[in-house]
Formats: C-alpha cells, sequence, structure tokens
C-alpha cells in the first residue's frame, strides 16, 4: 500500500447540508459517507486514498463548517473540521447554488482566502443549464477556480476536482503513480488449489525430507506489516476515548452522548516499530431499535469494517456487564472471521474485590468466542491499556497461522483414533462407519480446513466442535474463528 503518510491531502469544506458527503461518495464510487437531508450528519472526518490524473492523493470530507459553533459536542465537531483544513494541500469549498449565497459561506471564505494552498469553488445542485446564472453570486468570494457541479449526478464534479489536482505542487517520484490501492480481503483462502491425495494412506504421504513439520506457523508471504483493527462496541462504553488514549491526541470526537461516532474513521499510528490502522466505528445497536435511517446507514459501516479487519477491539462497559447487544456485537465479529479482543473498559469505577467476578461473568457470557483474551481496562486513565498491542499482535499471528499439511494429518490421525465419529447414515442405507482420509489447511483470516472423508453431512456438529478443540489444543488458534469444512473423496 502507498505510504499515505506522503500524499497530499485534498479537503472538501463548506456549511453543514451543502452536499459535501455526497461529493465526496460521488468521487470514490461507493457509501463511505452518510448521506442525509439533515444538516450535520457527518461528524468526524473520513479519509479515502484516490487516483486521477496520474497522482494518488487522500480525499478527506470534513463535518460542515459553522463559524458560530464553539461550544459542547458540536464545537468539537467544528474542530475536527479546522483540523483537516490545516493539513490539507488543497481545499474544495462546496457551496450551495439552490440557496445562494449565505453569511456562513462569506465567513468560510474569508477564512480560506488566508490559506496558502490551492481552492476550487463547487457550486452545487446546478441541475438544469438554465440554473447556471445561480454560479454568478459566488464570484464575489475572490475564487478563481468556481465550478458549477451536482453532486448527485455527477455533472461538473470531476471537472472542479481535476483542476485542483492540476493546481497541487509536483509529487515526488514514489506518490506520483496511479496504481491502485491495495485492499484486504476477508478470507486468503485458496480452497480451489487442493490436492488431491485420494489414493495415499493417511499416515506418512505428506512432507518432504528435511521439512519442519512440527508446528504451525504463519501463512507463507503473508503481510502482516499493518494490521488493521476495528473497534466496535455499542454506543458509549467508550471506543472513540478509547482511539483517543491510543493515538495519545484528540483525533476522535468524544463526547458522553450515546451514538456521537457515525462514520468509521482510519487512523493510523506506529507501536516498537509494528504499524496498526485504527477503525473507531459508530456504536452498533439491535435493529428493532435503530429508528433513524442514519443509525442503519452505520451499522452497515461497522460491519464493512469488520469485513476488512484483521482483529476487533470489543469494548464493553465493564461497570454495566454484558448485555444482549454486547453478544450480539461479538457474534457479529465471530460470524466473519475476525479475531479478536474483548476489552472490558471503565475498569476505574470497579472495586478491587468485585474485578475476578466481573472478569468471570464477562467470559462465561460470551463464551462462545474461541479463546478470546478478556482485559481490563480503563480509558479515561490509561491504566492496562499498554497491554492491547502485544495481544492484538498475538491474535493477528494466529489469525494467519498456516499448519503444515504433514503434522495435520499426523494430528488428525491421532485425533480420530482417540475419538472416532459417530456412525453416519446415506440416504436408503444402513448406518456406517466415516472414514477420515486427510485434511488441508485452505486458507488464513479466518484458518480454514477442508476434511475429506466418507459422509461428510453426516459429521455431526459435536463432532466438528470436538475436532476444532483439539486442533487449538494442538496448534494454538487464540483469539481467532477456525472454520471447518467436509468433502467426499473424490472418486
Amino acid at each position: 500500500m502507498t505510504d499515505r503518510t506522503s500524499l497530499p491531502i485534498v479537503a472538501i469544506v463548506g456549511r453543514p447540508n451543502v452536499g459535501k458527503s455526497r461529493l465526496f461518495n460521488r468521487y470514490t464510487g461507493h457509501r463511505r459517507a452518510l448521506v442525509q437531508d439533515l444538516p450535520g450528519v457527518t461528524r468526524d472526518r473520513i479519509v479515502e486514498e484516490m487516483g486521477l490524473l496520474g497522482r494518488r492523493f487522500l480525499l478527506v470530507d470534513t463535518a460542515g463548517l459553522d463559524p458560530d459553533e464553539s461550544k459542547g459536542l458540536e464545537g468539537q465537531v467544528q474542530n475536527q473540521a479546522r483540523v483537516a483544513v490545516s493539513q490539507a494541500d488543497a481545499i474544495l469549498f462546496v457551496v450551495d447554488g439552490q440557496a445562494g449565497l449565505l453569511p456562513e459561506d462569506q465567513e468560510i471564505a474569508r477564512t480560506l482566502r488566508r490559506t496558502d494552498v490551492p481552492v476550487a469553488l463547487a457550486v452545487n445542485k446546478i441541475d438544469l443549464p438554465e440554473h447556471q446564472h445561480r454560479t454568478a453570486d459566488f464570484y464575489s468570494l475572490g475564487f478563481d477556480s468556481i465550478h458549477a457541479i451536482t453532486a448527485e449526478h455527477g455533472t461538473g464534479a470531476f471537472d472542479a476536482l481535476e483542476a485542483l489536482i492540476e493546481a497541487l505542487p509536483d509529487a515526488p517520484p514514489d506518490v506520483a503513480s496511479d496504481e491502485d490501492s491495495t485492499f484486504f480481503r476477508h478470507n486468503d483462502s485458496d480452497a480451489d488449489d487442493v490436492p488431491d491425495f485420494s489414493d495415499e494412506p493417511l499416515d506418512g504421504a505428506f512432507g518432504a525430507e528435511g521439512e519442519d513439520t512440527s508446528a504451525a506457523k504463519p501463512k507463507e508471504g503473508a503481510s502482516l506489516d499493518e494490521i488493521r483493527i476495528a473497534v466496535v462496541g455499542r454506543p458509549n462504553v467508550g471506543k472513540s476515548s478509547l482511539v483517543n488514549r491510543l493515538l495519545g491526541e484528540e483525533r476522535v470526537v468524544v463526547s458522553d452522548v450515546a451514538g456521537t461516532t457515525r462514520d468509521s474513521i482510519d487512523t493510523e499510528l506506529e507501536v516498537d516499530g509494528q504499524k496498526f490502522v485504527l477503525v473507531d466505528t459508530a456504536g452498533l445497536r439491535r435493529a428493532g431499535r435503530r429508528s433513524e435511517s442514519v443509525e442503519r446507514i452505520s451499522a452497515i459501516m461497522t460491519l464493512r469494517a469488520l469485513q476488512h479487519a484483521h482483529v476487533a477491539l470489543i469494548v464493553v462497559d465493564a461497570s454495566d456487564g454484558i448485555g444482549d447487544q454486547d453478544a450480539h456485537i461479538a457474534s457479529l465479529v465471530r460470524e466473519r472471521g475476525c479475531a479478536a479482543v474483548v476489552l472490558a473498559n471503565k475498569w476505574d469505577q470497579i472495586e478491587g474485590e468485585q474485578g475476578p467476578e466481573i472478569l468471570e461473568k464477562i467470559g462465561h457470557s460470551l463464551r462462545f468466542l474461541d479463546q478470546v483474551p478478556v482485559i481490563s481496562i480503563s480509558a479515561l486513565t490509561g491504566a492496562k491499556v499498554g497491554r492491547l498491542f502485544p495481544a492484538i499482535q498475538r491474535v493477528s499471528a494466529s489469525a494467519h497461522l498456516r499448519v503444515p499439511t504433514p503434522a495435520l494429518n499426523r494430528w488428525l490421525q491421532q485425533a480420530v483414533r482417540k475419538h472416532a465419529p459417530a456412525l453416519g447414515r446415506r440416504s436408503g442405507h444402513a448406518r456406517r462407519p466415516i472414514r477420515f482420509f486427510y485434511a488441508v489447511q485452505t486458507g488464513v483470516r479466518p484458518p480454514t480446513f477442508l476434511f475429506f472423508c466418507t459422509l461428510p453431512k453426516s459429521v455431526m456438529t459435536s463432532y466438528r466442535r470436538y475436532l476444532e478443540n483439539q486442533l487449538r489444543e494442538a496448534f494454538g488458534f487464540e483469539g481467532t474463528p477456525v472454520r471447518l469444512r467436509f468433502r467426499a473423496r473424490k472418486g
């Protein structure tokens, strides 16, 4: 992936509800920012790497700038937008052509004219040619580059962005490439390339002479240079406070109002030479309680964050205990095959003698999460936060673990000998023994194993669980789901 710290930043700014997020989505080609006909929906900075005219750059969607807002939650939001503007190498200033020139636009323009970076003015909602005259009033703002656009349909939108990219200073050679961005796949599976050992005996059939097959190891070629972390949990459990604590700055808006974070925000940091990408996600609620369409879209974005994350930090409120919402979120993490660490936050509110009992209850309530570490922390005080990154690295390594085929099949032979599966039944036939021939690992993130056997549909759930437990006992897989699949042998 391109070094994002070396890429120029293009910030989309303007007062609330002029169409900035819709324009951002138009440029990026997917629904990455919330779009809603309500002022102030976008609350945090949203960043996307893009390529245009042979240049790579970071496009930033900001909350609507309000010159008069300085206190409370909205004041924090405005500060985030101003920080984005101060860091920008170019600015796309969006105004509403239907509403006309307003005093707020003039105030923002005065601020932008004091910057020494290129500024392009995009007059949005110019839907028809006969509406072109609406741009005339905006020439008084004093910008040379003015473009009539329609974010909803895309008319003129890329002309404005291209003009801004052309005004950027020349890029260094390593940043000027227009190669596609790298996206993480949820499951690096090679299930279609399963070798056929159907005529070989189970033991002694795999492994070349001199090959080290004694232990599991990370997948060859698997990149652990950057670990993506999705911070998930129900609203108001302290996710944004945790992100700010880890980053050491007010990078994410923090408030005691439940559901403050609505978009997913990617932030990079480095700890002891290991790169991490933190994604602070909107608080998840049960579908029946997401009455606003904004919250429904936020839930989808949180699931997308899980889809592309290596590790999920499941934040729970230790002072409240585990509820249905916490268990539901944990089940989503497991279903998507994401490695996880459970964080019992707000530990500063827990009395000393209550601690062991609370951790035991959390572990029992989330027992369907397989060997997931539970860490008690306080995002407010920073207590025990330093234990997170070693745990994240461990579970990430487990998710990338690959067991050599010879070791896997020696394990399978011992597991079946120790406890044979129950008799299976084929339609219209008497019950008969299930025979296992061999197994191969077909993927990582999560580790996925394919077992070739007779009567694969007759393998009971209890025996699947037995095999998974034996796998974990033999090879580890701390904090990551394990997928088992069963297939009939060819021939």
